[in-house]
């Protein structure tokens, strides 16, 4: 919401305002600090800012990866998504940002690629 923000040119304070929600609870869910917006906050702000669906998809998707607090359920996978899971969690504090980007890459190409199947 920040860079869509900042690309329209409008504050948190008057888009709090506009959307009926305080500038600390938006501040709040712009650093990660709040859990995944409800779908019905996400359909104010993509009405706030006209959004088109295509783009409004993309904020509801962007949406559900802000929550600070995972879980990650393996139940019923493999004893191999199991380990991954748990030493991503061990180690998720110490990754460098190009790591961090680096395994979004590699996220987004299976994804892409799961798709096609």
């Amino acid at each position: 919401m920040h860079a869509l923000r900042g690309q329209k040119g409008v504050s948190q304070k008057d888009m709090a305002a506009a959307i009926g929600v305080s500038a600390a609870y938006l501040s709040a869910l712009e650093h990660g600090k709040r859990g995944a917006p409800s779908f019905e906050f996400l359909q104010r702000v993509a009405g706030y800012f006209n959004v088109i669906w295509d783009e409004a998809d993309e904020l509801f998707r962007l949406a559900s990866l802000s929550d600070p607090r995972v879980v990650l359920d393996t139940a019923g996978l493999s004893p191999a998504h199991t380990a991954f899971a748990n030493r991503l969690a061990v180690q998720i504090r110490s990754l460098s940002g190009e790591t961090l980007t680096r395994l979004e890459d590699v996220l987004e190409k299976a994804r892409f690629a799961d798709n096609e199947l």
